[in-house]
This record gives structure tokens, C-alpha cells and sequence, in this order.
């Protein structure tokens, strides 16, 4: 055997797909019997939705054909919004879908890719030695053993995978803020047709996804589809209690952060319906994402207060571990491949942190929190304010050393999205990439000659593209040139995926 994958959510089931893409079946254990339907993530933001394009499943989650498109309205940030319209191109794509969609799409294609799930098995314990590693674990027929080369723990927040291996998961903790959550009714002739929002009578307009801050604490109305809305609040220094949360407590709640009342119902349809109250977040990287044939991803990597970051964050490591993995195991990893994995995804994780300690500092109590967001809306007015956080929202302004001296703008960043002709036909980029191969995309002709495990794409010049790019099997670009520059290609082949290059 050799993966095996902790946890069966969104980002182990990416895992998997990715390795069973590149010849690897790993095996996943779940603790859980049957996935939850606790309601969790709403839909995923940013170049993840590209990612997810990328390998063909953009349109079974987001139920309607076609590539994504970015967002070029008005987005949430910080109880304010951002007007992605003044920009030029946006980087934002939205894909609302319930974690429960995601994890059911993701299952169905990792079955089909040959990966083996067992839920209701639970990892107990680890040891690892130069040369492999074993897990204990907890089966409906009692405990067992498993041995793989690898082990790769995608178990959540409170990651039994990261604490049996040592790891710090150093950060902040929130203690002084109450979140309380829950589908409500409310009443069907405050919604307003035209904004989807909710007009509360002696308060305004609270307008839908955006969230109103006061100087008593926060309030959103979410009106998801398919389900009740989402009515949150959050206020600060409450007293601790025991006690389940309820839909009076709610209520309570909304009267104290808009200072007027809210008749809130009990949510009709089929649950489960959200209703929860918490009372700490947590924003923390782990010291390291890799200890010897052990890794970490998604939350058990990493976890933030705000934003909502870190299932966009976890399909990312995913893609990026994957393919790294699996050339591991298949012989054809340059020496230090998988040493990148921890150097590149930190850069993302630790670029969270600024987006969520950020947007905690803007939430906050007080009225110089509140003369700290009159001076920052004033600047959301700047077209290049707003195109700084859209970026840091939709991680586009990530950017990997891929050893490139003088590189192209392109080199480090996810690949653009290009619409090919090719002597094949017009295709895009996306739909080449879902076989999670290396691309060289060479819009000279003068590249076929190079061959091996790199597909070659041979299409007609795109404005705005160079003559040729090299693209990874997680989308990013690991050279590009003006010139069919092969110097350059062949030390990047190299580097990338341990290729001495044959000319044919």
C-alpha cells in the first residue's frame, strides 16, 4: 500500500482523486459511518473554482454547464463590500455549494478512480520508520493495523494524525467573541425583491452576505437556495454557559447588536437545520506540514477565525501534495520535490492570516474600530485597494519560487485560463488539464520535438500569452517564455518533474 489518507471530507477526497489521477490508489479512512450532514462550508471562493474547473467537476457542483465566470459585482468583506466592478478583470469565482454536495461529488469520483473508502474507521495511532509508516486503527470489527509508504493527514481541525505525530499548531485564539448561528424564517414581506435583502423596520437594509457590524456587535442574513436562511450574530465578552442554544437566545442576540426586534421563526423543510453557538475561533498553522512520511492538509494544516478560508485553502494543498506524491512513489521525482510541498502551501497559509487577522481587527467593538472602517471604506473607493484584497480573498496573488531567474509574470502563478485552437479543434486549457499531466502549451510550433511524461499542446498564438508555458499538474506555471527558449524549458523539466529532455 502506499497512502493512506485520515479523513474523507472535501480535502481528502481531493487528495485521493489527485493520486488515483497519477496511477496511485490510496486508501481512506473516516471515522464517521456516513458523511455528515452537519451543515458546514457554503460553496468555495476563488482560484480554487479554477482548480475544480480543471478537473472536470466544476459544472456537476455548480449544476449549471459552462466554465465559471468571475465575479464583477459587489462581494463581502468585513461587514463592507467590495465593487469588483471597477476593476478590470476580476479574480473572484464563487461557486456556492453545501460541503454535503462537495463531499458527495468528490466521492462518487474517487470511487470511480478505483479509491477505497472506509467509513466508520477511525486512526487511533501512528508510528513511522525510515521506510514506511503504520496506523492503528478502529473498525467496526475492531482494531487493526495498515502499513504505506505514506501517511497523510486530512482528519480536521483537531487532526489525530497531527497531534500523535508532535506537531506544534501554534497561533491566537479568539476567547472574547460569541458567534451564534441558525436557519430561521423571517418574515416574507421584509425581503426586498431587488436586493434579496432584509429590511428591518427601525433599522435599514441589512443586505444579503454582506453582514452589518455595529458598535455592539455583527449581524448577517444569508438567504442560501434550497435551504432556510442563514441568521447569524456576533457580540463580545458574553457570559460562558452550558446551556443548547435556541432560537430565543437568537432573537435576544439580534435585538442587542441592531437594537431592534427581528421575528425570527423556526426553519421548515428537511433538515438538519444549523443551530449553534460558538464561543472561540482559532487561527493557527501547524510547525510543520510534513514529518518524515507523514503529512498534513486542509485544517489540519491550518485553521482561521474568519473568512471561511480553509476548505479554498485545503483543495489547494490537495492538488499540490498529489501530484508530488505520487511522482514520489512512481520513481520520477526530482530530488526535494516533496520538501516543497510545506514551502509552497505556507506561503498561502500564512497569507491567510494577514486576510483573517485583518478582517477580526475591522470586526471588532468600539468606536475606534468604527472610525478604523470609515477611514478603510473611504479607501475601498481606490480601484487598486480593492483589486489588493480581491486578490488576497481569491489567493491569485500567490506566487512560487519556481528557481526561474528574471522570471515571466506568469512563472509561479496560477495558469490563466486560455481558450486553444489547437489542430484538433478550439479547447480550453481547463479541459486539457484534467488528465493532472504536465502541460507544455507551445503556441510556436516549434516544441514537439520534447517528449515524455509532459503532454504537449500545440495551439494557434493567444494575445497576452507568451510563446510558450510549461504548466503543473496543480495548474501553476513553472516557466514560461517569450521565446521558445528550450535552456530554459529543459532546466525547468528538470527541476519539475526530473526529465532529461529527448529531442525526436
Amino acid at each position: 500500500m502506499n497512502v493512506i489518507i485520515s479523513g474523507a471530507g472535501p480535502n481528502g477526497l481531493m487528495l485521493a482523486c489527485e493520486l488515483a489521477l497519477a496511477g496511485v490508489r490510496p486508501v481512506v479512512l473516516e471515522a464517521l459511518p456516513e458523511p455528515s450532514a452537519e451543515p458546514k462550508a457554503n460553496g468555495l471562493v476563488g482560484e480554487v473554482v479554477r482548480l475544480i474547473d480543471h478537473r472536470g467537476l466544476y459544472e456537476a457542483l455548480a449544476g449549471v454547464p459552462g466554465p465559471p465566470r468571475p465575479n464583477s459585482g459587489y462581494f463581502p468583506y468585513a461587514g463592507m463590500y467590495l465593487d469588483l466592478g471597477s476593476l478590470d478583470e476580476s479574480p473572484l469565482h464563487v461557486l456556492p455549494a453545501p460541503q454535503q454536495k462537495i463531499v458527495r461529488v468528490l466521492t462518487e469520483r474517487a470511487l470511480e478512480l478505483g479509491v477505497e473508502i472506509r467509513r466508520g474507521h477511525e486512526l487511533v495511532g501512528l508510528r513511522q520508520d525510515s521506510s514506511s509508516v503504520t496506523v492503528q486503527v478502529d473498525g467496526p470489527d475492531g482494531r487493526y493495523e495498515l502499513q504505506a509508504s505514506y501517511l497523510v493527514g486530512a482528519d480536521g481541525a483537531r487532526s489525530a494524525v497531527r497531534k500523535l505525530s508532535g506537531i506544534d499548531f501554534g497561533g491566537i485564539t479568539y476567547d472574547r467573541r460569541t458567534l451564534r448561528m441558525a436557519h430561521a424564517t423571517v418574515p416574507a414581506d421584509w425581503v426586498d425583491p431587488t436586493t434579496r435583502g432584509l429590511k428591518i423596520p427601525g433599522y435599514g437594509l441589512a443586505l444579503p452576505f454582506i453582514g452589518t457590524r455595529t458598535e455592539h456587535g455583527g449581524f448577517s442574513y444569508a438567504p442560501l437556495p434550497d435551504k432556510p436562511p442563514t441568521i447569524a450574530t456576533t457580540e463580545w465578552d458574553e457570559p460562558p454557559t452550558d446551556e443548547p442554544m435556541t432560537m430565543d437566545e437568537l432573537r435576544a442576540s439580534v435585538r442587542r447588536v441592531l437594537g431592534v426586534d427581528v421575528p425570527l421563526g423556526e426553519p421548515t423543510g428537511d433538515g438538519p437545520h444549523l443551530m449553534n453557538r460558538l464561543t472561540r475561533g482559532n487561527t493557527r498553522i501547524a510547525a510543520r506540514f510534513r514529518d518524515g512520511r507523514v503529512f498534513l492538509l486542509g485544517d489540519a494544516a491550518h485553521i482561521y477565525a474568519h473568512g471561511g478560508a480553509g476548505l479554498n485553502l485545503g483543495m489547494q494543498d490537495a492538488a499540490n501534495l498529489g501530484w508530488k506524491l505520487a511522482a514520489e512513489i512512481n520513481g520520477t521525482a526530482p530530488a526535494g520535490l516533496l520538501d516543497t510541498y510545506d514551502t509552497e502551501r505556507r506561503i498561502a497559509a500564512e497569507r491567510m492570516v494577514v486576510y483573517a487577522q485583518a478582517t477580526n481587527a475591522l470586526l471588532g467593538p468600539g468606536s475606534d474600530v468604527t472610525a478604523l472602517r470609515t477611514l478603510f471604506g473611504e479607501m475601498l473607493g481606490d480601484a487598486a485597494t480593492v483589486q489588493r484584497i480581491a486578490d488576497l480573498l481569491a489567493g491569485s496573488d500567490i506566487r512560487y519560487d519556481m528557481g526561474v531567474d528574471d522570471p515571466h509574470p506568469l512563472v509561479g502563478r496560477f495558469a490563466p485560463a486560455m481558450d486553444l485552437v489547437t489542430p484538433d479543434g478550439p479547447v480550453r486549457l481547463a479541459e486539457v488539464a484534467r488528465t493532472a499531466r504536465p502541460l507544455l502549451v507551445d503556441f510556436t510550433g516549434a516544441l514537439a520535438r520534447f517528449q515524455g511524461p509532459v503532454d504537449v499542446i500545440t495551439a494557434e498564438p493567444v494575445e497576452g500569452i507568451p510563446a510558450a508555458v510549461l504548466i503543473r499538474p496543480d495548474s501553476y506555471v513553472a516557466w514560461a517564455s517569450s521565446s521558445p527558449d528550450t535552456d530554459g524549458l529543459s532546466a525547468a523539466l528538470e527541476r519539475w518533474f526530473g526529465l532529461a529532455v529527448n529531442h525526436v
